[in-house]
């Protein structure tokens, strides 16, 4: 069972030719949606890391 490199290029080709590539607006859409999330994403965590901070700063009266 060797390797054929001719009949891989060709089964490769046949697949590339098979792709289908989004819309501009459709990768504008969704790369809008995933920058919204990681906005959202980073607000959640910036909300929970102060409220940890508080915490601990209430506890031990440390931190600035």
């Amino acid at each position: 069972m060797a390797f054929n490199l001719v009949k891989f290029s060709r089964e490769v080709r046949a697949e590339a030719v098979k792709t289908t590539w989004p819309s501009r607006k459709e990768t504008l859409q969704t790369t809008g949606i995933v920058l919204g999330m990681v906005v959202v994403t980073a607000l959640f965590f910036l909300t929970v890391d102060q409220i940890i901070g508080a915490g601990m700063r209430a506890l031990f009266g440390v931190g600035s």
